[in-house]
């Protein structure tokens, strides 16, 4: 090849030459990765989720001798647990409409055996004797939660006394009371109190004919004491 042809050719390579690298390093470049910044779209967003519903306090009735015997009996055959039974009714419906869970149970009911609750009452009617008016309430006397069981007990007196009017009669309460053989049957831990809700003589009247202000009196004892024991 003469000098004049590669003197023509030369140039033609270089330029060629030239375009290969060029390209080489722009597909070098466009390749690498790139640490990108993360446009607004891009950027997580903090997700929050409603805390669980804490779930309703649940409350044990216990219906005095109901499924097990009368009680106390009137010399006109009014019977305790009637009365008993028809005031536990007004008063589970009662908290039921206020959003707790209730259980109505019996006198010696199987679900008593280790039963768990935010709190449960005994509902009796003290005896058919005339000339005696007023209510007691009364925890185990070997209570686990004494403190806890006894502010449920004065929840009671407090709140029962002021919706029924009766007036307490604390120094007719017996042994018997704060041996109630369902305190020793619920779990430990469940505060458990025994209400007689009024004398089925003098009292009669209320118990058997105003049976919606004593659930309703009950029902205010309970919701005294509950409502303290919520956590804040």
């Amino acid at each position: 090849m003469g000098e004049r042809a590669r003197r023509e050719i030369l140039p033609g390579l270089a330029a060629a030459l030239g375009l290969i690298l060029l390209a080489a390093a722009l597909v070098f470049f466009t390749s690498r990765p790139r640490a990108l910044s993360p446009s607004p779209m891009e950027t997580p967003i903090a997700t929050h989720y409603p805390s669980p519903t804490p779930a309703p306090l649940r409350v044990g009735i216990v219906s005095g001798h109901w499924k097990y015997d009368g009680g106390a009996m009137c010399p006109d055959g009014t019977l305790e647990v009637d009365i008993n039974y028809q005031i536990a009714i007004g008063v589970v419906k009662l908290l039921k409409e206020k959003g707790y869970e209730v259980d109505l149970l019996a006198e010696f009911d199987p679900l008593l055996e280790g039963y768990e609750a935010d709190a449960l009452v005994s509902l009796h009617s003290d005896s058919c004797i005339p000339g005696v008016s007023g209510f007691k309430a009364a925890r185990a006397w070997n209570s686990f939660i004494p403190e806890v069981e006894d502010r449920l007990v004065a929840c009671l007196y407090e709140e029962y006394g002021r919706v029924t009017g009766l007036h307490p009669h604390q120094w007719s309460i017996t042994p018997d009371m704060h041996g109630y053989h369902v305190f020793g049957e619920v779990a430990p831990e469940t505060p458990a109190v025994i209400i007689e809700m009024g004398f089925m003589a003098d009292d009669a009247e209320l118990l058997g004919h105003r049976q919606d202000t004593v659930a309703q009196g009950v029902v205010a004892g309970i919701e005294c004491f509950l409502e303290g024991s919520k956590p804040l």
